[in-house]
């Protein structure tokens, strides 16, 4: 390419340059650090200290889920047993406390093989967190009153999913090895702190973190079994694979693909199977439950639904949600296979699960967690993400005071419906202005964070570097070296053989 150097000495070169400074190339970030005495001066001393990105953000993650349990204090006190609205005016739900009971732990039964007393006869949730959840009931204390049992169960739980976010934002920060302050944006994400003991998803999103750093450092095994235990644990991490498998089209990366799916898919069957041959009807509640349950809470169907005076069956929603996501998936794969650069498998990941996020017929609160990893790693600017946590906390008070409102009898204190359809609206309007904004990125690679600092994908692993090999419309001409671009920064080039692996 005009007498530039290979692509291996390229790539050898980005991985010996300094780290990305966020408070050099972010004016959010370099405003923020006033807070802690400024940005980062050119003669520091970097990495002669104990105190590392790693160790750092791992210290403020802890710091900030202690803040979250302090949130849920009125609720550890007497709010989630007494008074029906109580632990929605002070915004400190969660379902672990409840769901001791209610779900046959307090009792000693055995999930999805003891049928639970009233309407939902067995544990509504895949079977990896239904170990999670029986684990931490095995360290709950079996004497004492049954609110003195909920309470240790939440505080075991709090405890085991503190180290789930301590895994997120290591294995964050890790991921992208020039850019270890992006975890930062993990470690202080307010939804994450406000949501994280909610119920039980900081496990899954800790195994697909975990499988995301695998795959940055070329082990697509690993990838792939740590993606399959994620499903088990909860149903999104599989969508990741899609975009995966058209990333892997495109630069020709079938073997490594088949690697990652056959490990994903064995994970899963090695979890589930003994479950699903022996207690099949228990097993299968997760899946049926979710086809059954009727537009709920955080949806666009919702607000359709209470604006209508015929609103749709349960299954026309299931058929049209299911449709839009099929239509969402194939524009992620055009735009996977059309774009002038190939997108970065962090990019594809955060779009199709925001997707899956946004067409879906209930939106729980601490589904902001699936996102949060994703989205400092596909777009890691400060103002948007900011701007994307600001609605989300929006949504997360509308929520609570709703129900609130719902569940105050006459005296209606909280949020009526229509403030908390606003609620709603801002929750879409902030996801979807992030997704727009790693659309734009993708089609404008110079104005990607990550490649402005002159590397190709160093969340792709094999595809990092790769040469491309299928390509559609305009992308299929011959590019440009992105010093072409007008923008700062080192180069860096693409559609050529890369270092196997793509390796840390």
């Amino acid at each position: 390419m005009c007498g530039m150097a290979s692509a291996e000495s390229t790539q050898a070169s980005v991985h010996e340059r300094e780290p990305v400074r966020p408070t050099k190339e972010d004016e959010v970030a370099a405003a923020g650090s006033e807070l802690i005495g400024g940005p980062l001066g050119r003669h520091a001393l970097l990495g002669s200290s104990w105190w590392s990105p790693v160790r750092v953000i791992a210290l403020v993650a802890i710091g900030m889920f202690a803040l979250g349990l302090v949130q849920k204090a009125p609720c550890y006190d007497g709010a989630w047993f007494f008074g029906a609205s109580s632990q929605y005016t002070h915004a400190c739900y969660s379902d672990i406390p409840h769901l001791y009971q209610g779900r046959g732990f307090a009792d000693g039964l055995v999930p999805y093989f003891d049928r639970l007393p009233g309407d939902m006869q067995y544990l509504e949730y895949p079977v990896l967190t239904g170990v999670f959840m029986e684990v931490a009931s095995w360290l709950t204390p079996g004497s004492g009153t049954i609110q003195h049992q909920e309470q240790w169960y939440w505080m075991v739980n709090a405890g085991m999913l503190m180290v789930c976010a301590a895994v997120i934002v290591v294995c964050v920060t890790r991921t992208h090895a020039r850019r270890p302050w992006d975890g930062l944006l993990v470690a202080l994400a307010p939804t994450a702190a406000l949501t994280a003991t909610i119920n039980w998803d900081l496990l899954a999103v800790a195994l697909t973190a975990a499988a995301m750093l695998m795959w940055s450092r070329g082990r697509s095994l690993a990838f792939g079994v740590l993606l399959g235990l994620a499903t088990a644990a909860k149903l999104y991490p599989f969508l990741l694979l899609g975009p995966l498998m058209v990333l892997c089209w495109r630069a020709g990366r079938w073997r490594e693909f088949g690697t990652a799916l056959g490990g994903a898919i064995v994970a899963w069957v090695v979890v589930n199977g003994p479950v699903m041959l022996f207690a099949f009807e228990g097993w299968s509640k997760f899946y049926t439950f979710s086809q059954e349950r009727g537009v709920d809470f955080g949806s666009f169907w919702l607000i359709m639904a209470q604006n209508s005076d015929d609103p749709l069956s349960t299954d026309t929603v299931n058929t049209l949600a299911t449709l839009l996501m099929l239509v969402c998936c194939a524009a992620v794969a055009a735009l996977a296979l059309i774009a002038p650069r190939r997108p970065r498998f962090a990019q594809l990941a955060f779009l199709i699960v925001a997707a899956f996020i946004l067409t879906n017929k209930v939106y729980s609160p601490q589904y902001v967690l699936w996102l949060v990893p994703l989205a400092a790693l596909a777009r890691p600017k400060w103002r948007d993400f900011l701007i994307w946590q600001a609605c989300e906390v929006a949504y997360f008070l509308g929520i609570w005071l709703y129900l609130a409102y719902t569940t105050s009898g006459d005296a209606h204190k909280g949020l009526p419906t229509d403030g908390y359809h606003w609620a709603i609206g801002l929750h879409l309007l902030g996801t979807l202005y992030l997704c727009v904004m790693v659309v734009r990125d993708i089609f404008m690679p110079d104005r990607d964070p990550v490649r402005r600092s002159g590397d190709d994908d160093p969340s792709g692993g094999v595809l990092d570097g790769a040469e491309d090999v299928f390509v559609l419309g305009p992308a299929a001409r011959p590019r440009k070296h992105v010093a072409d671009a007008q923008f700062d920064g080192p180069p860096v080039e693409w559609g050529k053989p890369g270092p196997t692996g793509g390796s840390l």
